[in-house]
């Protein structure tokens, strides 16, 4: 009975463990971006018509959406149109790493809108595919929403954007998708 329970709580440290490591700062990422970083790549997920009107920054090193959006499927449920998985993103992501020299225990960062939308679901897709390393931006590109007083609904705290680091209302072509 004692070997169950302690195994049983070292299973379940080791899955915590896992699920704080697989979230990284904004600061952090920035930092080893500036410090060109070999081991690192710094994957911007979300469509690029999102960045387009959100912002960008150059600190990603390619924008690769893991999901996009389907103009041509509305979804009454939420109001908004329809999103799908791209189905080119394992595939792009390969291509990413083939063409800086780098292989699938590469540490990927990825970064979208909030952090828990695309960023952490496409870590969690991409280790569960091959890439043990993978990892996101916690809070994202604008952070999380303001819930309560006159700022409700919206997007001034925390994340990349409202934690001082460089970005900018323009994208930079050259690392935009197209599929």
């Amino acid at each position: 009975m004692k070997r169950l329970l302690l195994a049983s709580i070292l299973s379940l440290w080791a899955y915590a463990s896992q699920a704080v490591e697989i979230g990284v700062a904004a600061q952090e990422v920035h930092d080893r971006v500036q410090r060109n970083d070999t081991g690192l790549l710094f994957v911007d997920v979300r469509d690029p018509v999102e960045i387009m009107f959100v912002g960008f920054t150059d600190d990603v090193h390619v924008n690769v959406p893991y999901l996009l959006v389907d103009r041509g499927v509305w979804d009454e449920q939420r109001g908004a149109y329809s999103v799908a998985q791209n189905p080119n993103f394992l595939a792009d992501i390969h291509a990413e790493l083939r063409k800086r020299g780098l292989d699938e225990d590469t540490e990927i960062i990825t970064l979208c809108r909030s952090g828990s939308e695309r960023g952490k679901p496409s870590a969690d897709f991409l280790r569960a595919n091959g890439f043990p390393n993978a990892r996101y931006v916690i809070d994202g590109f604008q952070g999380s929403v303001i819930k309560e007083g006159p700022q409700a609904g919206f997007r001034l705290q925390n994340g990349w954007q409202n934690s001082g680091l460089p970005w900018s209302p323009k994208m930079n072509a050259e690392k935009m998708y197209r599929p």
